[in-house]
């Protein structure tokens, strides 16, 4: 496989599927999308044939068809157990958007899936791991050249989002991404969580608490807090600084060009996530197609994706109740070490 191009089946066509399909045939190395599939018919034909690849009404029977090697599933979310599941039981790797599955229950459901298999083929996309800024607050944390991590200040911050946007997103939309980045930078689970609530903005609306600040602690006592800010009307930013015993540590800016207009000199600023974090993504899918022809998963694993939806909800449950909870979860089995 490691010579051959990598055919891969994409279930779950809507933006983000045809932004994958477009990456693999247009930028990437070592693969080629063959077929697609999607619920909605007419809209999946036509995508499939703008991208000249064949098309399936029942993502499962792409999945297990001989025209594929491996799965990427961009499907809404309450379907991404159906079609990870599917994928395994046809012995195929399998990339899946986060999250895994929408339930802790779910995502479970999926690990003993695997495990029974006796083979790892599924990987969660966790993008935020392949940024190049995150990458190296990874290596200066690992290494300890500034001794140990005390504290974490973070911040994810959108410029708007609309009334479909409600409270608990922030924690299960938004933070997810920082409670899965942050214990992959700092190597180790979490113990509580706690969500609590800023003054509201003036630009929020009756179903959305907006700022919120997730508090999490790690079993080592690392106090991290995460600020959720996502109506601030002017920016994307996503900040990440580290303190640790001897330095603090700071996600680098993204380079971007210096604008002088309006009497004002400045630098651009991303607008959203889709071009902040672009090459990221790039990064991401290029490695998983590399394993993949390779037969391993390197990336975010099922456990992980597991380990994510447990502690989104304890801070969900943290948030509701406004109380401290502790974080239950079994320890990291022998399938999944690395």
């Amino acid at each position: 496989m490691s010579n051959q191009e990598l055919r891969v089946g994409v279930v779950g066509v809507g933006a983000i599927g045809r932004t994958h399909i477009e990456r693999i045939n247009g930028q990437l190395q070592g693969a080629k999308v063959t077929a697609c599939a999607d619920v909605n018919v007419e809209f999946g034909k036509t995508v499939a044939e703008k991208y000249d690849c064949k098309f399936y009404a029942d993502g499962e029977e792409m999945i297990a068809s001989d025209d594929i090697d491996a799965v990427i599933v961009t499907t809404i979310d309450p379907f991404h157990e159906q079609y990870v599941m599917a994928a395994i039981k046809a012995g195929k790797y399998v990339f899946c958007e986060k999250p895994l599955a929408p339930e802790a229950e779910a995502c479970r459901r999926i690990v003993d899936a695997e495990i029974a298999g006796g083979k790892q083929l599924v990987q969660v996309g966790f993008m935020r791991r392949y940024d190049p800024g995150y990458r190296q607050l990874k290596e200066a944390i690992q290494n300890r050249t500034y001794g140990e991590p005390l504290m974490l200040h973070c911040a994810h911050r959108n410029p708007a989002v609309d009334e479909s946007y409600t409270t608990p997103m922030a924690v299960e939309n938004s933070m997810i991404h920082e409670i899965d980045v942050l214990r992959w930078l700092l190597d180790e689970d979490y113990a509580t969580a706690e969500v609590v609530f800023a003054k509201n903005t003036r630009r929020t609306h009756k179903d959305l608490m907006d700022p919120q600040i997730m508090i999490l602690t790690t079993k080592s006592g690392v106090r991290i807090d995460v600020e959720a800010f996502v109506n601030t009307g002017h920016c994307y930013d996503i900040k990440c600084e580290v303190c640790c015993e001897d330095a603090i540590l700071n996600l680098p800016e993204p380079a971007n060009i210096q604008v002088c207009a309006n009497a004002q000199r400045g630098h651009a600023i991303h607008s959203d996530w889709s071009t902040r974090f672009v090459e990221a993504y790039n990064v991401e899918v290029q490695e998983w197609i590399n394993a993949t022809k390779e037969g391993r998963v390197d990336g975010p694993t099922a456990w992980d994706g597991y380990v994510g939806q447990v502690t989104a909800a304890a801070a969900s449950k943290a948030r509701d109740t406004q109380t401290v909870v502790q974080i239950e979860m079994d320890p990291t089995p022998d399938f999944y070490q690395k």
